[in-house]
């Protein structure tokens, strides 16, 4: 049950009983139970209490968020640039989701699971003439927060969201400075902040945010900008637009830090996948057997990291060439190919992206091995063509060129190799009409906001994390295709890493060949348990 949730059982149902003048706005909406707030219960409520501390120290992340804000800064030299964390989003009536903070915000405090809700980071333009500025300063970052909520405060057990009585003890202005490097500032003296010493005339400062992650920072931001003659609603989506283009791009390159969070979001990704493989044999023929599989893949990544780093694919039989199965509600039967694509989203907020296809019974039919070994084929092709230099059309090509040659082969794609791979053709696309690569990070398909000539027409470099997921999928109801491939899908989805030797298989501990499959597959079958549920 959620904090809201129990504030709707808890309190005093005696109305009598309750100042409503001092009482908070949330108390009094949707048939809530008030809550005592007679002075006898406040003072009762704030003395009598053990300090709780929580236990703070650096985040491995505060050793390069420094070179992060410094690079933001030097982009934006005299401008104010506001980055929320974003808040509670209100799943239905008086719940609300898990808080996940905004990614941009994430990647210049490094802050992630649920440390912040409505956190708000500020880089400030530095005077010219000031000694910041001759050390090469652009900007001085603070960090808008909440104070702690303890037993010291009022709050302590009247708020939901941040009182401690609720959530337990958590990090205030103190402990996040000393967790992310970071000055931090109460977030009421945020409005003020932002006003300070804008203006349309040259000199002055200009404002721009992240748009995306809080409405009511962007209402506040308009604000302050409609208030000093700042531009028009046009000039400033504009202005905004292009901070969160810059810091998009700014993610494609990893540092060492982000290269090892990802390993530890993969390698907790294998471990969800042999949770699978163990569990799979004792849920064959059983009703959403696909939830109880994603059940035990979700179970681990609470249990490894933060959460799965978006919603998990369980797709068995006619399911597996739906490019987005989340219902998972089918069930999973033997002779089924089943189409498990997942990535554990660790503490700091890196996820994998990873598919598996497997074959139920524990081995391919001659056909499922014929199409598996195809997706395979074109995804080591695609390996190869991203060298260093290298952009994602031509892994896109390569990958292409196996699929549509063999689906040439096979006499189901019935124009010539070459007019298909034409601009003009493309019928092969009917059965992958997907992408086959993409940046890899702190979102599943991250830096989304870069502009094209920086994604996709760009060089691959160095310190880039991507993935190669080429696929085959011949939906139940396609007549172009002979009835047995109808109803089989079958991706392959590794994350690679390039460097300056070339590409790297981050994800090479994961089985991928059909022989390493069915030895996995045998491998957990063997410790599953019978008498478990």
């Amino acid at each position: 049950m959620t904090a809201s949730a129990h504030e709707h059982l808890q309190g005093d149902t005696d109305p009598k009983n309750v100042d409503l003048d001092e009482q908070n706005m949330e108390d009094r909406v949707n048939n809530r139970t008030l809550r005592p707030n007679s002075p006898a219960f406040q003072e009762f409520m704030t003395t009598g209490w053990q300090p709780q501390e929580p236990q703070i120290e650096p985040l491995e992340s505060s050793k390069y968020t420094e070179r992060r804000l410094r690079e933001l800064g030097r982009r934006f030299p005299g401008e104010r640039l506001v980055i929320p964390a974003g808040s509670y989003k209100t799943r239905n009536n008086d719940n609300d989701y898990a808080f996940r903070p905004d990614t941009t915000f994430a990647y210049y405090t490094g802050l992630g699971e649920d440390y912040e809700p409505g956190a708000i980071l500020v880089l400030d333009p530095v005077d010219p003439d000031s000694p910041e500025a001759a050390k090469g300063l652009t900007h001085t970052p603070e960090l808008f927060v909440h104070p702690r909520a303890d037993q010291s405060t009022r709050d302590y057990y009247r708020s939901s969201q941040y009182g401690e009585y609720w959530v337990g003890p958590r990090a205030g202005l103190r402990e996040l400075a000393v967790m992310t490097g970071i000055p931090t500032k109460d977030i009421a003296s945020f409005p003020d902040a932002i006003a300070k010493d804008l203006g349309p005339d040259q000199g002055a400062v200009k404002l721009r945010v992240i748009r995306t992650a809080d409405q009511e920072v962007l209402n506040q931001v308009e604000a302050a900008r409609k208030a000093n003659g700042i531009g028009g609603p046009d000039r400033n989506e504009e202005a905004d637009d292009k901070l969160e283009e810059f810091t998009s791009e700014a993610r494609m390159i990893k540092d060492d830090y982000e290269v090892g969070e990802m390993r530890k979001a993969i390698a907790a990704t294998k471990d969800g996948f042999d949770r699978i493989l163990t569990h799979l044999p004792q849920v064959v023929g059983r009703p959403r057997s696909e939830r109880m599989l994603e059940g035990v893949f979700n179970a681990n990544a609470r249990e490894k990291g933060n959460d799965v780093g978006y919603g998990s694919i369980i797709a068995s039989g006619k399911h597996a060439p739906i490019l987005h199965w989340m219902r998972n509600d089918g069930t999973v039967q033997k002779g089924d190919l089943l189409l498990i694509d997942a990535g554990v989203e660790v503490n700091s907020l890196y996820t994998a992206d990873i598919t598996r296809t497997f074959p139920v019974g524990g081995t391919f039919s001659p056909l499922q091995k014929r199409i598996y070994q195809t997706v395979l084929k074109a995804q080591q092709a695609g390996f190869e063509a991203a060298k260093p230099g290298a952009t994602y059309s031509d892994i896109h090509h390569a990958v292409m060129r196996v699929l549509a040659e063999t689906l040439h082969e096979w006499g189901i794609l019935k124009v010539s190799v070459e007019e298909s791979l034409s601009p003009q053709g493309q019928q092969h696309r009917r059965w992958h009409a997907c992408g086959c690569a993409h940046h890899l990070g702190l979102d599943v398909h991250d830096c989304a906001e870069a502009r094209y000539e920086s994604y996709q027409g760009a060089p691959i470099t160095p310190g880039m994390i991507f993935t190669i997921e080429p696929g085959l999928y011949f939906k139940e109801n396609d007549l172009l295709v002979p009835p047995e491939f109808r109803g089989l899908g079958v991706r392959v989805e590794d994350d690679v890493l390039m460097t300056e030797q070339g590409p790297q298989w981050l994800s090479a501990g994961i089985p991928k060949t059909v022989e390493e499959v069915e030895a996995w597959m045998a491998q957990r079958a063997a410790l599953a348990d019978p008498d478990r549920d």
